[in-house]
């Protein structure tokens, strides 16, 4: 099989963000996410944090680039957190996968999950995982987006059923948990930040807390 394309670049502080000031780190820190398995993965950094869901409407919009939409969202959902605590520093993070320039999001239900895993067959998927972070007290605002590549094997109905009856990921884009039974679906994966395939890239969620005054351990 043929090497897959080189990804892009990480994007990092893209023009609509702006890093106004360092927020002191003594600001409570909020993830705003419903997903347990950022929730998991942030805790890896062993700081203390809270748990805020946003409310944000995640519809994509007409003829928007998946990767506009991920960075887009994750800000969205930072901001809508920010509004209820100014004080605080919010994580957002969101992720879309691209399959052909077309975005793929959380299949909700069985048959749609079904229908991605077919679609993704013996195909490379580019999954776009952006985070953001920001505090409304100071203006401090940033974000960065990872891409990871990812070749599916070609993939027989039954083995997708085994496997869709198995783990269920309704509510992973992509249909596919790569931290679980879902490897076994792939045949290789390229990333600069292999946490991002999961849901949340730490290796820039750390660079953007540096930035912001938060010491890691």
């Amino acid at each position: 099989m043929s090497p897959l394309a080189p990804l892009p670049a990480a994007v990092s502080a893209p023009s609509h963000c702006t890093a106004l000031v360092n927020a002191p780190p003594s600001r409570p820190l909020i993830l705003g996410s419903s997903s347990p398995y950022r929730r998991e993965l942030l805790g890896r950094l062993q700081l203390p944090f809270s748990v805020v869901v946003p409310d944000v409407d995640e519809s994509p919009r007409p003829g928007e680039p998946p990767v506009q939409m991920a960075l887009r969202l994750a800000l969205a959902k930072a901001q809508a957190v920010a509004l209820q605590h100014p004080q605080a520093l919010v994580i957002g993070s969101d992720q879309v996968a691209e399959l052909n320039g077309q975005a793929l999001g959380k299949p909700g239900n069985h048959e749609r999950a079904r229908a991605q895993l077919q679609a993704m067959s013996g195909q490379s998927v580019c999954f776009h995982t952006a985070v953001a972070l920001c505090c409304l007290d100071s203006g401090y605002s940033a974000s960065a987006l990872a891409q990871v590549r990812v070749q599916f094997r070609v993939l027989q109905d039954d083995e997708i059923e085994r496997y869709l009856q198995a783990e269920q990921p309704y509510d992973c884009a992509g249909s596919a948990k790569s931290e679980g039974l879902g490897i076994a679906l792939l045949e290789r994966i390229e990333s600069d930040d292999p946490t991002a395939l999961i849901g949340l890239p730490l290796i820039l969620t750390a660079r953007l807390l540096r930035g912001a005054g938060v010491p890691l351990p």
